[in-house]
């Protein structure tokens, strides 16, 4: 392959559950935070996932038609930073929105030195910063799990009124290889014991 290169853990192309509106998702593959309790242990181990060409990526992006904008979540974005400043730029050139999820505090990316974390940070329109926390555990506010994560705007594309809109949900698909996939933010640990239950096997991802 030629071209910046981003390895991702999943996508998927329009979803409803994963920040405002219709959005296209990006799980990507890598995290040093190893949150206790997190439910994308399967992100965290570097190189595992899928590479795709930034090119590319975009092109499937430009394809859905009826999204607002993209969401990253991880894995930890902010280890591909560069990559998906690249991608990011691309996306807002076609007026598309962009949410990112991270388990870094927001002033430990603006004290960052690489420029690559600063040139993605002016890209994300709205950031939901902070580690997964299950002392915290707290489902009371849209697409976060613990209390101790914020929503920080960092251009005015949404604000705290549009969140308020929202309400947790999650979706499920079946997998081509036949496994139930949840995305979104629920009690997954009471979602998986309750389908593994009834399914007689753990093929929930």
């Amino acid at each position: 392959m030629t071209g910046k290169i981003l390895n991702v853990y999943k996508i998927i192309k329009t979803t409803e559950v994963e920040g405002p509106g219709k959005r296209f998702c990006i799980w990507v593959q890598g995290c040093k935070k190893h949150c206790k309790g997190c439910f994308a242990t399967q992100t965290w181990e570097f190189g595992k996932g899928t590479d795709y060409l930034i090119d590319k990526l975009f092109t499937q992006i430009e394809k859905e038609p009826e999204i607002e904008g993209i969401t990253l979540l991880g894995g930890e974005p902010f280890e591909q930073a560069q990559s998906l400043f690249e991608l990011t730029s691309k996306v807002k050139q076609i007026g598309l929105s962009v949410v990112c999820f991270t388990g870094y505090k927001f002033e430990e990316l603006e004290k960052s030195k690489k420029t690559a974390i600063s040139k993605l940070l002016k890209n994300i329109d709205l950031l939901i910063d902070g580690e997964f926390k299950q002392e915290n555990f707290d489902l009371s506010r849209p697409w976060v799990g613990s209390s101790n994560q914020r929503y920080i705007f960092l251009s005015d594309f949404y604000n705290i009124e549009d969140i308020k809109k929202y309400h947790n949900k999650i979706e499920m698909r079946i997998s081509q290889d036949g496994k139930l996939e949840i995305n979104g933010m629920g009690d997954f640990k009471q979602i998986q014991e309750k389908f593994c239950l009834q399914l007689g096997k753990n093929n929930i991802e």
